[in-house]
């Protein structure tokens, strides 16, 4: 294992404890019994900074934690799938973006923007229908009626998983400036970009 291999690994296992911290240290409780937290910022910049695949795995295993260790075992699953998803998808679109934007003097916070917005998405529409299956698993079982009433359920945190969302991309855009004043992870950064050009 190379230098830069054993420092991504390193950076890989701080970014996933920082996800866990930023998504435990504030959380604004919302109606459906989650909370709305900072930590997607975190999420995003994992799969933006280490990539799709390492930045999966540090955004799911953070996020995983923060939910093991603030007591929401049933989410646990579920939110490590999600979260990577997130992370994921942003990450591919950052670098698949980059010849598309490459012109343009802000065209990673554009990149980051579009990645996130997808991302996000796919966070917002994950839990809504993680929400839907609990709520109908534990009120009957998978009728019609209990599938109703989980939609209706989850629907009430759709808006409180968008600002969560959103909140999440700005903070990733005013990180990604920072953090890429660090040579590793900007190389990390241009590297990937050029490896899916």
């Amino acid at each position: 294992m190379n230098t830069n291999t054993t420092k991504k690994w390193v950076v890989s296992a701080l970014f996933a404890a920082l996800t866990c911290i930023c998504t435990m240290i504030i959380k604004i409780p919302t109606p459906t019994g989650g909370y709305i937290h900072p930590g997607d910022g975190m999420v995003l910049l994992c799969g933006i900074v280490l990539g799709p695949g390492m930045g999966a795995l540090a955004a799911g295993i953070g996020s995983m934690l923060s939910d093991l260790f603030s007591g929401y075992m049933v989410w646990v699953p579920a939110t490590f799938i999600i979260k990577a998803l997130t992370a994921m998808v942003a990450g591919v679109l950052f670098r698949k973006t980059s010849q598309l934007l490459s012109g343009n003097k802000a065209a990673s916070t554009v990149r980051t923007i579009l990645g996130g917005i997808i991302g996000e998405a796919i966070m917002v529409f994950g839990y809504f229908l993680f929400e839907i299956g609990l709520n109908a698993a534990s009120n009957g079982g998978f009728t019609a009626a209990a599938i109703a009433g989980g939609i209706a359920y989850s629907a009430a945190g759709i808006p409180a998983n968008i600002v969560q969302g959103v909140t999440g991309i700005v903070i990733a855009c005013v990180l990604l400036p920072i953090l890429s004043q660090i040579p590793d992870v900007r190389a990390w950064i241009r590297d990937g970009a050029n490896a899916s050009a």
